[in-house]
Formats: structure tokens, sequence, C-alpha cells
């Protein structure tokens, strides 16, 4: 059992004001359907980090950022020379995201230290609520890129190299975040980290369906992401026949229809996606020259996804035709598994406060995956209605979203008091 002084803290959790946070943080970004689009390094984030760091300061939270772009929240320790335990997620968005994938996570580890402070105790370690830059990887890809940067997974310079689809830089991007932030002091990438947790919702039905508050993250299935680019040759609609088009879409769909028949299984693991589609010139009248398109491949057994994603190369080609074909693999990262000592924290603290909690693991991908080779690093699920996330209707109740800053905030500070 909890210690009285710890067992006291989730009961300084105020449902009402971590409520209205995720309301408030949802303006920034608003869309006219109720969702979000704060995509990131965007000015809608860069307004959003600032009310962050309001709230933040509010409560005596020390603010700072990085060279990558993540924001820092720290409620100081009693033992300053200890490494930090961090919590939280990330606060861009998808282009038609919803309200609470990632904000929760975020807004979650600010009400947790706010409800330490509130009970009048302070942990040993600092703890410190965290947004990770650019999660989604809407607007740059590869996702995760402030954590990976952290954690060195990624060079900082790679990341700063990337663009978006209107040719603006990564770097140009951060420069103007890290100047709309001029008073908050900058802090080394990739210190040391006792411990990491991030609180978020399923992204799924399981909870909901099961009838649990909380989801214990057993760990986070593997992902492999590639670009593909099939160049044809611009030609007439009208005059042109059949014999001589390099009509890059055709060719474009034909792989589509390859791939998607090779990832098909009769037991449903496979998760293939084919998110975005580019067509240039985007012509009624013109032989389209050229397509770009993503895949986002995922499994949980490690040895699976190597060879579905290895296959890939080889597919496109062979039904390309007589157009040219590139594939790029963007990311490759395998299945994972968290450590049983922060999982057990999570699952002691849920059990203590008499919210019903389940194992589960993550299909989505998350800003944890990095810090689990940083650091031992847990998640905590939430349940979201009908498991909808990605989207404008994403929805969680009041009553989830404070149970889960409840269990998050006694496994912090359980972590933050740990030798």
């Amino acid at each position: 059992m909890m210690e009285t002084h710890e067992r006291s803290i989730a009961g300084h959790v105020d449902a009402e004001r971590l409520w209205r946070r995720h309301m408030e943080l949802a303006q920034y970004g608003a869309t006219a359907n109720g969702g979000v689009n704060r995509q990131a390094l965007s000015d809608e984030e860069v307004a959003a980090r600032r009310v962050l760091v309001g709230w933040g300061e509010a409560i005596g939270l020390v603010a700072s950022n990085d060279g990558a772009g993540n924001l820092f929240l720290r409620l100081a320790g009693t033992e300053p020379d200890l490494a930090p335990v961090l919590i939280g997620s990330h606060i861009d968005s998808q282009p038609t995201g919803g309200k609470f994938d990632g904000a929760f996570g975020v807004l979650a580890a600010l009400e947790s230290v706010e409800a330490i402070v509130a009970a009048g105790v302070r942990p040993r370690r600092a703890i410190d609520v965290v947004a990770w830059m650019n999660e989604e990887g809407s607007r740059f890809a590869p996702g995760m890129m402030g954590s990976a940067a952290f954690t060195g997974a990624r060079k900082l310079a790679d990341i700063l190299a990337v663009h978006d689809a209107d040719g603006v830089g990564v770097a140009t991007e951060i420069a103007k975040v890290l100047a709309a932030e001029p008073d908050l002091p900058r802090r080394p990438l990739g210190f040391p980290v006792a411990a990491f947790v991030e609180a978020h919702i399923e992204q799924g039905p399981i909870l909901e369906v099961e009838g649990r508050t909380v989801g214990v993250v057993t760990g986070i299935q593997g992902k492999r992401t590639f670009r593909v680019t099939v160049t044809g040759e611009e030609n007439h609609a009208g005059t042109s026949p059949r014999s001589v088009r390099r009509d890059a879409l055709v060719s474009a769909v034909a792989m589509v229809q390859a791939l998607q028949e090779a990832m098909w299984d009769e037991a449903d693991v496979v998760r293939f996606t084919i998110g975005r589609f580019e067509v240039t010139p985007n012509a009624p009248s013109v032989v389209p020259a050229r397509v770009v398109f993503s895949i986002d491949l995922r499994h949980p057994d490690a040895d699976t996804l190597r060879d579905l994603g290895d296959r890939i190369p080889r597919i496109c080609t062979d039904a390309a035709g007589c157009c040219a074909v590139d594939v790029r693999e963007l990311l490759h990262d395998p299945p994972l598994t968290f450590p049983d000592a922060v999982r057990d924290r999570i699952r002691a603290a849920a059990a203590d406060l008499g919210i019903t909690w389940m194992d589960i693991p993550s299909g989505a991908g998350h800003d944890a995956r990095y810090l689990h080779y940083h650091c031992p690093t847990g998640m905590i699920f939430i349940p979201c209605k009908n498991g909808l996330s990605h989207h404008e209707a994403e929805s969680a109740t009041k009553d989830d979203i404070a149970a889960g800053a409840r269990v998050l905030a006694e496994t912090a500070f359980g972590l933050a008091n740990a030798e």
C-alpha cells in the first residue's frame, strides 16, 4: 500500500480544472467541426506552448526548452543532483485531429504536479512535465522528432534538414518557436532521466469494450514507414495513345493493389496503410507524371515486420510497368516491451485508488518508444469513445481523464522518491 502522504496526492487532482484546460488548449487550432488542427511548430502550437508555460509558472514550475523544440516545466525536488522523472506527451495534432490525443498526456502531467504542490509535499527527484516536438509527423515526417533527438535515436542535424510539403524547414520553424520563448533557459539534449511515464488516450476500443478505466501499457508494436515515388511523363489526355503513355497514377494504383494483396493476413494482425497520395500535376486533362505515396506498416512480431517490409521495394518495382519507382524507408522501429518495474507501479497506483485497470498493448507509436531506450519507461491509457482518434470527433470523459491523472500523479511521485 502507498504511504498516507502519497495516497493524498490523487485527492488533489481537480477534474474540473483538468477538463477546463483541455477545452481551453483546444481553442488553439480549433476547427469548425470541433476538432484541432495544431500541427508541429505552427503558430497555433507556439500560442498553445505559451499557455502551458503560463499555467506551469503559476504553480511554481520553471519552464525551459531545448534545441529540438521540446518544452519542459520543472517541479524542483529536494535533491537537485538526482536525475529527474519526466511525465508528458505532445500537443501537436493531425490536420483533422481531436482535443485529447497527446494533449491529455501533457495536461494530466501538469495536473499531477499541481496535485503534488497542493498536497504540500515535495519529491526527492525533480519532476519535469514535457511536451515533445512533432510526435504526429503530419507536417514534418517522420514523427516523434523531439523525443528521437532527445534520446539520440536521430541526429538533430538530420531533423533540422526536413521540410514540409510547402518547402518550410524544421530548422526555420524551431528557430521561430525558440524566438517566441526568449526568456526560457536552453537545456542540453539528452540529459539523464530516472524514468518517463506517458499518459494517453487508448486510440482503440478495448478499454471501452472491457469496461476498464486504465490500461497499463505492456509495450508498442513495431512500425516501418516508406515513401514511394513513381515517375512517369506528362502528356495530353486527349491525344496521347495508351501505347506511348507513362502514366504514373496507373502504375501507382497497380502498386497499391499488389501491396494490399501481399500484406493481407487471415488473422488481421498486420496493419498496412497508405495514408498520403500526391499526384502531379493533378490536372484533369494531363497524364500524371509523378505520384508520391506513403506506406505505414505495423506488426507486433519483429520477424514478421522485417519480412513484410523487406518485400515492399520488389513489389513496387514489379508493378511499376513503364514508370520508374523509388522506395525509400523512413523509419524502422521494432516492437518493444516496457519494463515490469514501471508497469507494476502503475498497476499498484490504480489498484490502491480503486480504479479498474487491465494490461493492454499499444498499436500506435508514441514518444515513449524512444524514451524506452533511454530510461525506464511506461504508459497509462484511458478510454476514448468508440476507439476513435486522429478524428475531429475524438472524445474522452471528464471522469476517465481525471482517473488517468490520479494514477499518473501517484506513479510519478512514487518514481520520484524511489532509490
